[in-house]
């Protein structure tokens, strides 16, 4: 589930459409192979544990890649319009990538730890595995071309983005999903949640490029800033980050957490001399994806799996104090020093 996920986050804008929406309905079919089944005592047998490391995984790939998460890339636009510090996709990658490839090979063996299945062996999944692929068959004409258009757009944005914009990337392979076949125009326009977030970035954008340029982000950073100013610039930053991640506990969705409180910390940032801003971001930006772990309501994943029936209340409560706990000091004591060498 972890190498799953890890595959499918770079092409893959949603980790709701990823996890929730790809590998949830695939996995929720595993516990009863091993008679462990929702709302049960039996589902420690299995299914605790599967749960929690396909949600764990996905909270760890949303941070790693830049294009796995839609509030990462809400979050980049609104940086550039209220500093003007632009990160690209290797950039973001370059950033994350020793502390979030550690923690996702951790999260495997941490589930196993910390979420322990009862059932340590078994041949289940993988014979009905076979099963599934026999009855799917080989890759159809569509699915082949599809995948051709999906790493061409990934290769694009690593290696091409100081040539040509992530979003046109993304819209040129819409245009050759529809000029081929493989989606119509009416499942274009059946996708709301697509354009739901279409709508809300433009707007949310467009509001942040304006309080940059009416003054209020400088202003309110010299506000804030001021009262701050003392700190040591790096004690700064990390208090910073520890504030704008634990605050996602108020939060029902990364999006919302975004839009309400990035500014701020961005505005209060700005207000501290001596801070490296564009360290800052890479530092505050990928912790989107860790957070989503704390709570049941965390991420847009999160609901799916604590009703899922394997996951009581209790069980994750706890689970997501110690995993959030843990990315967070991980991505501090690795990913700071990192960031100081790298930058």
């Amino acid at each position: 589930m972890m190498i799953a996920d890890g595959i499918l986050a770079p092409f893959t804008p949603s980790n709701t459409a990823r996890s929730a929406g790809t590998i949830y309905p695939v996995i929720r079919n595993l516990p009863p192979l091993y008679d462990s089944h929702p709302n049960d005592p039996s589902m420690k047998r299995m299914g605790s544990f599967l749960m929690w490391t396909a949600l764990a995984s996905t909270c760890v790939t949303s941070s790693l890649f830049l294009t796995a998460l839609a509030p990462n890339l809400l979050a980049i636009a609104l940086t550039e319009s209220a500093t003007g510090i632009h990160i690209n996709w290797g950039q973001w990658f370059m950033a994350v990538a020793p502390a979030g490839i550690l923690l996702l090979l951790l999260v495997p063996l941490l589930s196993y730890w910390l979420c322990a299945p009862e059932v340590k062996a078994g041949n289940e999944i993988s014979d009905w595995a076979g099963q599934e692929l026999t009855k799917l068959g080989a890759l159809t004409r569509h699915e082949i071309m599809l995948v051709m258009m999906v790493v061409t757009a990934l290769l694009l944005w690593i290696f091409a983005g100081d040539i040509i914009s992530g979003s046109l990337v993304g819209l040129l392979v819409i245009c050759g999903m529809l000029l081929t076949g493989i989606v119509t125009w009416s499942d274009i326009l059946d996708n709301r949640a697509a354009w739901n977030t279409f709508v809300w970035f433009a707007t949310l954008v467009a509001l942040a490029g304006g309080l940059s340029q009416v003054g209020f982000v400088n202003w309110f950073g010299g506000v804030v800033g001021g009262q701050i100013s003392h700190f040591n610039p790096l004690m700064a930053m990390v208090a910073l980050v520890v504030i704008f991640y634990l605050l996602h506990y108020f939060f029902a969705s990364v999006t919302a957490h975004v839009t309400a409180l990035l500014p701020v910390i961005l505005a209060a940032a700005s207000g501290i001399a001596g801070l490296d801003m564009q360290m800052f971001i890479l530092l505050l930006l990928p912790t989107l994806g860790f957070m989503g772990i704390l709570t049941p309501y965390g991420t847009g994943p999160s609901p799916v799996y604590y009703g899922s029936g394997y996951l009581p209340s209790a069980l994750f409560w706890r689970l997501g104090a110690i995993f959030g706990l843990l990315f967070l000091v991980v991505w501090l004591v690795i990913g700071l020093p990192w960031l100081m060498v790298i930058s």
